[in-house]
Order: structure tokens, then C-alpha cells, then sequence
């Protein structure tokens, strides 16, 4: 397991579009995350009443990554699903389009980077690294060369299979197959 002390940095989030009458159950996600890898670690899972998913956290040990699901819905979502649409109208495929418009609920899965802690109490001493660090901070990738999407992508592809949803990168701002 990460040690306590470890930070997570955000990198992207997907969001997984898809209409509210198909929100899955907390046990659904849950089932389907296990299923999807079993060495994932389901932590803080929240659901309503009724058992439908409020939101979970995915943390993957090899990856170096942590995956925060949480859901949504409302007016919100449904104009900046209509942004998007007009947006993309001319790339996409009269099918994905019209399930962008009638999509009125989304999963945002927000991708984090595990790094160890820094604090105040511990700095690092830059002389003391030397020839490790030099060029470290020249690419920005190799900074942060742990990081592994396999995770963000493993989830996304579930929870899209499991909601029958359009996956939606907005840093790409494209829907991905």
C-alpha cells in the first residue's frame, strides 16, 4: 500500500456521459472495478439511499495513480454536454451526437499522480542529487515518469461499458471509441 505521507497530484479528468435513468449502483462500480483489475484498492465509497453510485476512489499501487469517480447531473451538465456537442458536430458521427444531447448525467473520473510528500520539515538538497537531477526538469514527462495511464484508462473503459456512455476527454476534446 502508498505510503500515507504520499501526495496526489491531479493530471486530467474524463468524464463519461451517458443518461441519468442508467446510473449505476455503488455495488455495480465497485463489482465492475474488481472485475476490471483486483489489485485495484476501492476506497471511500459513497452511494444514496437508494444504493446509486455518489462517488469512489481507485487507487492502483503499480500505477502510481488514484482515480476519483464522483457523479453528476443536472442543468450543468446538460449545457455543457450541448457545448460540447456543437463543438464536435462537424468530427463526430450523427449517433455519438445525438447521445452527447440526450445525455443529462456524468461520471468525471479524475486521473491523480501518487508522488511522495514534500514538506517544509524534509527539503531536498538539490546539491546533494547531482548528476540525478540534472536535466530532470528539462521534459516535464520525465518528471513525472511513474505515472501510468493504465489505470484512468481501465476505469473509463468499465465505467463507459458499464453506463453505455460516450467517454469525453476534454483536454483532447474528443469522444474516444
Amino acid at each position: 500500500m502508498a505510503d500515507n505521507s504520499d501526495e496526489l497530484h491531479w493530471r486530467e479528468t474524463y468524464f463519461i456521459l451517458f443518461p441519468q435513468g442508467r446510473r449505476p449502483t455503488l455495488e455495480q462500480v465497485t463489482t465492475t472495478l474488481a472485475q476490471a483489475n483486483p489489485r485495484y484498492l476501492i476506497e471511500n465509497p459513497a452511494a444514496d439511499e437508494a444504493g446509486l453510485l455518489q462517488s469512489v476512489l481507485v487507487e492502483s499501487e503499480e500505477d502510481h495513480a488514484a482515480v476519483e469517480i464522483s457523479y453528476e447531473v443536472g442543468e450543468a451538465v446538460i449545457e455543457q454536454n450541448l457545448t460540447w456537442a456543437k463543438e464536435l458536430q462537424t468530427q463526430l458521427p450523427a449517433d455519438q451526437l445525438q447521445a452527447i444531447m440526450l445525455s443529462d448525467a456524468r461520471l468525471d473520473v479524475a486521473h491523480f499522480e501518487r508522488l511522495p510528500a514534500t514538506t517544509a520539515e524534509s527539503p531536498v538538497d538539490v546539491r546533494a542529487l547531482g548528476d540525478e537531477l540534472a536535466g530532470a526538469f528539462d521534459d516535464e514527462d520525465e518528471a513525472f515518469g511513474m505515472l501510468d495511464p493504465t489505470c484512468l484508462l481501465t476505469v473509463v473503459d468499465a465505467l463507459a461499458t458499464l453506463t453505455d456512455g460516450l467517454t469525453f476527454d476534454p483536454a483532447a476534446g474528443e469522444i474516444l471509441s
